[in-house]
């Protein structure tokens, strides 16, 4: 049993202010002394780093979480609780960003992914944050058809944003009176404390350290005073136990065998992982080495392998291009027939060039930016034995981005995409596996292993 005080903060839309009420909660809580656990519902990478950034911000001196997803879709919501409870384990208080508006999951399989779903697989009260910009009485009447939509989903109290004066605020609270959800916190339509954009969301806090930290510090002030804190902490110790074993990365490392080292991009570039990847590289036996390809002109000492996850290296296309040390040794390590893991930005570095600018050159395909948005979750196979996956491997994850590749796919490629659409995908090359496809390796930890015994012999 897992009895963690908890809360979700959803929202009836997106742009209603989830991310600003989350991340200053989870700031303000932590300033008081709590230790506090970050999550995100959903694959996104770049708020668990503000998250991670919120709960490291205090002044406690306590050690910094980083931020988890919670995703029911790639990682299936048996895993919820588990992954919930591994990655709170000895917190104070867990706090859940939702993603979009509480009902919406996955297309077109009802609320799996939702919000909605992870807070009744998580038993969790949820916070409806309430963008209140352009209404006054109906504001109950909303409230009204989301607590009452699926009655297993306990909307426990609500904040509301962008209010405009003290008269504005008593027209809201009072018709709340009748909707029997209190209202715990208002925030007043001042200018808004945000990160910059660019074309795949927030700018990651990789980039801006300096800056996003003094924007959580005052998404702090502005959430302790106006919320009810102790109300909300109340709610939070409200949650009932939790019926669910932690997960653990409980990959057996191969017995008599050296720990291998696999090389993980990091820095600015390449800032899209997940926590749990690197904890099952770790539990399978290898030594986990970072390295940052717009600085580091050589891969770790004694690299066996290799993991490029996702990021923005078409924003850092120059800077990687002119770091050709690197690229050479990247080149050098994959023509060995070393195992190399590329998702997403790492597929772009691969490639022979990115904007016209030369990259690594160990696929012959071409990236460039587009226009167009790819987006959406995806089921996959694995077409071939290769270094992360067995023939006949099926996978489902997530993919964002706004590049195009040509061609798309290898002479054998990596994945077959199985829904919601059919096509093939990447590239499977010597020790090679490069694809647009992000994946969660706790709902595969085999992969994890697979790369390490790999790397191992």
């Amino acid at each position: 049993m897992v009895n963690i005080p908890r809360l979700v903060i959803a929202a009836p839309a997106s742009g209603s202010g989830k991310t600003t009420v989350a991340t200053g909660l989870m700031a303000a809580f932590s300033e008081r002394g709590l230790a506090v656990s970050p999550h995100k519902v959903g694959p996104d990478y770049i708020d668990p780093g503000y998250h991670a950034l919120a709960v490291s911000s205090s002044r406690t001196g306590a050690a910094a979480r980083p931020g988890r997803n919670l995703d029911a879709y790639m990682c299936g919501p048996g895993l919820i609780g588990p992954l919930f409870a591994h990655g709170a384990a000895g917190s104070d208080l867990a706090v859940v960003e939702g993603v979009m508006g509480l009902y919406d999951g996955a297309s077109g399989q009802g609320e799996l992914a939702s919000t909605a779903q992870v807070s009744k697989l998580l038993r969790a009260p949820v916070v409806l944050v309430v963008d209140a910009s352009s209404q006054s009485r109906s504001v109950a009447a909303l409230v009204h058809g989301f607590a009452s939509w699926d009655l297993e989903v306990r909307i426990g109290g609500v904040i509301l944003n962008k209010v405009a004066t003290d008269r504005h605020e008593r027209l809201l609270r009072e018709a709340l009176d009748e909707s029997g959800v209190p209202v715990m916190g208002v925030l007043r339509r001042t200018e808004q404390v945000s990160a910059p954009s660019r074309h795949l969301g927030l700018v990651p806090v990789a980039e801006r350290h300096a800056d996003a930290l003094a924007s959580t510090r005052e998404l702090a002030g502005r959430v302790r005073a106006g919320c009810d804190l102790e109300a909300l902490l109340a709610l939070a110790r409200s949650a009932p136990p939790l019926d669910t074993v932690a997960w653990e990365p409980a990959v057996e490392p191969v017995a008599g065998r050296p720990r291998p080292v696999i090389a993980v991009a990091a820095g600015s570039a390449f800032t899209f992982s997940y926590a749990e990847n690197t904890e099952l590289l770790t539990a399978a036996g290898a030594e986990v080495v970072p390295f940052d390809p717009l600085r580091d002109e050589k891969l770790p000492q004694g690299t066996r392998g290799l993991v490029i996850g996702g990021g923005f290296p078409e924003v850092y296309a120059p800077e990687l291009s002119a770091n050709e040390p690197l690229r050479d040794a990247v080149a050098a390590l994959a023509r060995s027939g070393a195992p190399v893991a590329a998702e997403c930005a790492g597929l772009l570095y691969l490639a022979r060039s990115l904007d016209g600018r030369p990259m690594c050159g160990v696929l012959d395909a071409d990236a460039r930016m587009s226009g167009r948005l790819t987006l959406g979750y995806r089921e996959a196979v694995a077409i071939d034995d290769n270094a992360l996956a067995a023939a006949g491997t099926r996978v489902r994850g997530h993919e964002f981005h706004r590049t195009v590749l040509e061609p798309g796919a290898g002479e054998t490629p990596a994945w077959g995409l199985v829904h919601p659409e059919r096509r093939v995908e990447g590239f499977v090359r010597r020790g090679v596996h490069a694809s647009y496809l992000h994946t969660h390796w706790a709902a595969a930890p085999e992969m994890a292993r697979r790369l390490v015994e790999r790397c191992a012999t």
